[in-house]
């Protein structure tokens, strides 16, 4: 499939971009578009994440992202595609985040505890972004070629199924959703204190059992990930009202749903802290209780102007960036090799590209950026490749050598840097 991205890599190699990056550039954006993505027998694409046999909903939506620069059928039928297996997957199991080719019973691990289980599943760790991301992806592909089609009876009628269960999930003690994993690797890796999570207040916000990272929440309300679902209900709602879509009812459910939502960040997702002035959370439980950090995963609160939810000068955001490029972040790290925003899912002082990637398109500061393409450069451990996390004083120390979400995300922040567009009609 090489082919499909081969105007996007001849962009790149006429600009005044290093010979490395324009390497590195070809290589990822290759990489991600020959080995992760396989047209099934139901023509459909299947998106391996890349060195776990697995396809997850968050990744698969952020590994095809280059295609939304390219003006071609080609890319709009790939992406199509890719929504055809997110929604043909999401009906097994409206909870898990990760799902098999075939349903072979496929696992991370047989040992998890839960209330349902399908042989399509890989994992079901319930992470709000996936829901988020699903309905991004719709809205992007329709922005892209406002083919209204995409939006079938198949479509519609689990569209709707997720509304209501982010409805469900304001109040998480109505909820069928149940996980523990005996003998975890770390805590992170089951739900905490309970197979429900920990407790929590009604906030209007939904629920999330696990982070973008995999790893659960300390506290349930996720606000980076609210945030992305505030603007994937919105997104999605004009693309229904811009279409005449039919079920006028479940449009206004998404309309009150993502206001319930907005509301509860407002009111219980900021810190008024002395150094920083007002911050975003990084999660809340609606009990009192905050915590600040940030997580190279995406949605992150570095990601918000990314993810449409501010702008790169909003003045709460721009609090939070600096908050976050600091100290008060335990997963901000400084080296002397690099410096930028790692993971609990990784070893300590170990930072991501991911995350290096959005720092870049989130950034006014032209030496900031400059820099963060001369980090780029120099923590790929000759592999022409991104990678999970680094060690901040020695980038031959990494994870992941094969991660194709990081690839694809390194691919969109050069090519916004080079000026390039989303493309919408």
């Amino acid at each position: 499939m090489k082919n499909i991205v081969n105007e996007l890599i001849t962009f790149v190699e006429k600009s005044d971009l290093s010979d490395k990056l324009k390497a590195m550039f070809k290589n990822a954006i290759q990489n991600t578009f020959t080995t992760t993505i396989k047209i099934t027998d139901r023509d459909d694409a299947f998106v391996l994440t890349g060195d776990i046999p697995a396809m997850w909903l968050r990744d698969s939506s952020a590994q095809i992202r280059p295609l939304f620069y390219i003006d071609s059928k080609d890319a709009d039928e790939l992406i199509k595609k890719v929504i055809k297996r997110q929604w043909f997957s999401i009906e097994k199991d409206t909870y898990a985040n990760a799902f098999n080719e075939t349903g072979d019973d496929s696992k991370w691990t047989h040992d998890d505890i839960t209330d349902f289980d399908s042989p399509w599943v890989w994992e079901r760790k319930y992470e709000l972004d996936s829901v988020a991301y699903m309905f991004q992806l719709l809205h992007m592909y329709y922005e892209k070629t406002k083919d209204a089609t995409i939006i079938d009876e198949h479509i519609s009628k689990w569209m709707e199924v997720l509304v209501d269960q982010l409805i469900l999930e304001q109040n998480h003690e109505k909820s069928p959703y149940r996980f523990e994993r005996p003998n975890p690797w770390a805590p992170s890796d089951s739900l905490r204190e309970s197979n429900m999570g920990t407790s929590v207040g009604v906030t209007g916000m939904s629920w999330s059992g696990f982070r973008p990272s995999d790893d659960s929440c300390e506290l349930q309300y996720l606000i980076p990930a609210n945030a992305f679902t505030v603007v994937s209900l919105n997104k999605t709602v004009e693309m229904l009202e811009e279409i005449n879509f039919a079920n006028t009812e479940l449009i206004e459910k998404m309309k009150k749903l993502s206001k319930e939502i907005n509301d509860g960040i407002e009111k219980y997702g900021l810190i008024k802290n002395e150094q920083f002035g007002e911050i975003f959370a990084y999660e809340v439980d609606g009990l009192g209780n905050q915590i600040f950090m940030d997580d190279a995963n995406v949605p992150s609160l570095l990601s918000l102007p990314y993810l449409g939810y501010t702008s790169k000068e909003d003045e709460v955001y721009l609090n939070t960036r600096k908050a976050v490029l600091s100290e008060m972040n335990p997963y901000f790290y400084e080296g002397s090799v690099a410096k930028g925003v790692g993971s609990p899912h990784t070893p300590e002082r170990y930072i991501w590209h991911i995350a290096l990637s959005i720092q870049l398109m989130t950034s006014t500061d032209k030496e900031e950026i400059d820099q963060i393409l001369k980090w780029f450069e120099t923590t790929d451990a000759d592999t022409n490749l991104l990678h999970e996390g680094f060690d901040v004083d020695n980038p031959y120390k990494f994870t992941r050598e094969w991660f194709s979400w990081s690839n694809s995300m390194f691919c969109e922040a050069i090519l916004t840097y080079l000026g390039k567009k989303i493309i919408k009609k």
